[in-house]
């Protein structure tokens, strides 16, 4: 195993999958403190990378055995001002160097009805997509249940951002700064673009991790906001 390992983080570090950090990408800041995590063990086994046949890519994570929620924006083609066809979206549960668990297809998809692409700003605090998908892609034991976000507490933030799309990659030593009046959680944890649709993590009152937000926006330094999750 030993080996393994040695060998896996040769080729990331050679392969530049773990180049130095893009400081220029928002979320990121100059103090960036990611690390890859496993996505075949808890929590991160709800993990999967969303992936559009036209190109692009975000991050997903499980809610039941055939639901993903995501960013809505990730969906929103603004080239033709409409969402993409659910036909063309796809899931990677596990996904890890071009290998993964399983794959999934999406039936059809719901996006929150207060959700505006075109007010991004304004209705971010709605900027939720659910996938249905046509298989099951988790087992009910491996998932996280949905938490509160306290001012404070630890958090998580891990997803496939735009500068390490190939691996699971995150902040796992990061907090929660506190709650907008808009209802988006803000959080301290480094994520950027394609990080989108990731799981915000929060350590509860219990000592176990909850699903406390959906991330949806980064800002210009280290840190960023999560949409809340339903009620």
């Amino acid at each position: 195993m030993k080996g393994a390992a040695a060998l896996l983080m040769f080729w990331l570090y050679g392969t530049g999958a773990l180049a130095a950090p893009a400081v220029d990408l928002p979320g990121l800041g100059s103090d960036s403190h990611r690390s890859v995590v496993d996505v075949n063990t808890a929590p991160w086994k709800i993990l999967g990378r969303v992936q559009m046949s036209l190109g692009g890519r975000c991050t997903g994570f499980a809610v039941a055995p055939t639901v993903m929620v995501t960013a809505a924006h990730c969906l929103w083609l603004s080239a033709t001002r409409h969402y993409i066809q659910p036909a063309d979206v796809h899931v990677l549960m596990g996904y890890l160097l071009g290998q993964y668990r399983l794959h999934a297809h999406v039936t059809h998809f719901v996006i929150a009805p207060g959700y505006d692409p075109e007010n991004e700003g304004g209705t971010a605090s709605d900027d939720r997509a659910t996938l249905v998908l046509d298989r099951k892609v988790i087992a009910p034991a491996d998932l996280v249940p949905y938490g509160v976000a306290q001012t404070g507490a630890a958090a998580m933030l891990v997803g496939y951002p735009q500068d390490r799309p190939e691996v699971p990659y995150g902040d796992i030593a990061c907090q929660i700064n506190g709650l907008a009046v808009n209802g988006l959680i803000h959080h301290d944890c480094a994520a950027t673009r394609g990080d989108s649709g990731g799981p915000l993590l929060a350590r509860q009152p219990d000592g176990e991790w909850g699903i406390v937000g959906i991330d949806v926006l980064a800002t210009p330094e280290r840190g960023g906001f999560a949409a809340p999750l339903p009620h």
